[in-house]
């Protein structure tokens, strides 16, 4: 069921984000250099690789680790990156991997290749088989600012409770944190 509610929604939203796509794409290309599109290797289910889009928000030397790793974020920002991370608009091409199947609305968010503090706790208690998403339980409940061992603990309250009603919940708590841009610290 948790499929075919992917597959039904990102045909329903596909068409009112098409104009934000292409703008957002066309905002990328006329402000750096560099491809549109950052294509990122992510932990998915069962630990398995997969290449997750995202709009560029980052400049294109930027070492591959997770934000808060780098000395300072905002100085690998491209001019509009700020404003792509703030508005999550840079997410808008992971709609391709749930229509792929490497990743549902809500789950854990996936983790880089390299972070294996992260992917360790996660396979340490059964996070691991859940389908990455674009949100989350952890997104909704602190995003950028949580650390590790917390996020990974509202990853397993996500794998104890999912349910649709529980989807839903997330999917409006994201919205609603989106755009009051709540949670982005870079």
């Amino acid at each position: 069921m948790k499929r075919a509610f992917d597959l039904i929604l990102a045909s329903l939203i596909f068409p009112l984000l098409i104009l934000p796509i292409l703008m957002t794409a066309l905002m990328v290309k006329l402000t750096s250099s560099g491809s549109i599109l950052y294509w990122s290797y992510r932990v998915g289910k069962n630990n398995h690789l997969f290449s997750m889009p995202k709009f560029r928000s980052m400049k294109i030397d930027t070492p591959e680790v997770a934000t808060h790793l780098l000395a300072n974020p905002n100085s690998m920002l491209t001019p509009i990156g700020g404003f792509l991370r703030k508005s999550s608009l840079d997410e808008l091409p992971q709609l391709w991997s749930i229509l792929k199947g490497d990743m549902s609305f809500v789950g854990p968010r996936p983790a880089l290749f390299n972070q294996e503090d992260l992917i360790s706790l996660r396979t340490q208690y059964g996070v691991d088989k859940l389908l990455p998403g674009l949100t989350g339980w952890a997104q909704v409940n602190g995003r950028d600012e949580l650390p590790i061992p917390h996020k990974v603990s509202l990853d397993v309250e996500y794998l104890q409770r999912q349910s649709f009603k529980f989807d839903v919940y997330i999917l409006w708590l994201t919205l609603v944190k989106v755009l009051n841009r709540d949670g982005v610290s870079h």
